[in-house]
């Protein structure tokens, strides 16, 4: 679908539900409440299906957005979800309209608004707002500007163009609060978050020189630093930090019985980490993806691995 017919598509409605996906980051959330807010403003009823998942960094972003207990939509809209697979947990209706940037991860998606060229699904909800007639304000201003550096990394990782610059300056010229988003998000650490790290750090284990680095964050960890979901933002990134690093695999251990295995794979192009992951059932983008394996931790990393260096050669 193109956007103008999308903007049409939303005019012509009314009673919104819009769904984000499972273990919510700042993307998913941020973009479907700016889009939640800018079709209140254009008078519509719109909520968010409610996310059991979201963690306390974005908390008081979400507040008056999640849908009161009772509401019942017509119009179900999708927002930064690659696929029925990664729908929020509890929702499993029907979706009418897709808003992403990821590509299909399975079977297609039908009404789908889809521009795997953007760093963010908020640079698209940005450019659908405006399409629906809007100036972008304050309080969408925050919530796009969360989407859009969240899933850069705060401009950091290589899906940064300069397009992404582009509305993160349109972002800061219609009022978002930067120092306020960038402290909270990127630089305030718990304690447990800084006593997690530091065993991550130690698990930490290089191959190839240091251009293959991988990070273990097990439930054992967990226990140990006191750390809790609120502590595990952004955690991928940190096996990337070795100077040499090319491919950074974290391998999050979700259950021991049966054993379960969240991994997160970070790559600078040396190869494409959402073809690697979709051979395991996950997806993403070519420098970011993610995919979950019945495995423990160990055993995990090693399969991953393997098809790491089975696809770099």
């Amino acid at each position: 679908m193109e956007l103008d017919r999308c903007a049409e598509f939303l005019r012509a409605h009314d009673n919104f539900t819009i769904i984000t996906h499972r273990r919510p980051d700042g993307d998913t959330l941020g973009s479907a409440a700016a889009l939640c807010h800018a079709l209140r403003r254009l008078g519509k009823t719109a909520w968010l299906f409610p996310n059991k998942g979201i963690t306390e960094t974005y908390l008081p972003w979400m507040e008056g957005y999640q849908a009161p207990e009772g509401y019942t939509g017509e119009v179900f809209v999708c927002v930064d979800v690659a696929g029925r697979e990664m729908l929020c947990r509890g929702y499993d209706g029907r979706v009418d309209l897709w808003l992403d940037h990821h590509l299909d991860r399975g079977e297609p998606r039908e009404n789908a608004v889809v521009w795997p060229d953007k760093a963010s699904c908020g640079e698209l909800v940005l450019e659908l707002i405006e399409r629906l007639g809007l100036a972008i304000d304050k309080e969408e201003a925050d919530l796009l500007y969360i989407a859009v550096s969240t899933d850069t990394g705060c401009f950091l990782h290589g899906n940064t163009t300069a397009e992404t610059h582009r509305a993160a300056a349109k972002l800061l010229d219609a009022g978002a609060d930067l120092p306020r988003i960038n402290k909270r998000i990127f630089v305030a650490k718990r304690r447990s978050r800084l006593k997690l790290e530091g065993l991550i750090y130690d698990s930490l284990e290089s191959f190839r020189d240091g251009a293959i680095n991988v990070a273990y964050v097990t439930l054992e960890m967990m226990r140990l630093s006191g750390a809790t979901e609120d502590d595990c933002e952004d955690i991928a990134n940190l096996a990337g930090q070795i100077p040499e690093n090319r491919v950074g695999i974290t391998v999050r251990e979700l259950t021991a019985e049966p054993p379960r295995c969240k991994v997160s794979l970070r790559t600078d192009g040396a190869v494409d980490a959402s073809l690697l992951c979709a051979r395991f059932g996950g997806g993403g983008h070519r420098m970011a993806a993610g995919c979950d394996l019945p495995l423990p931790p160990r055993e995990t990393a090693e399969a991953i691995r393997a098809a790491v260096e089975e696809a770099w050669a």
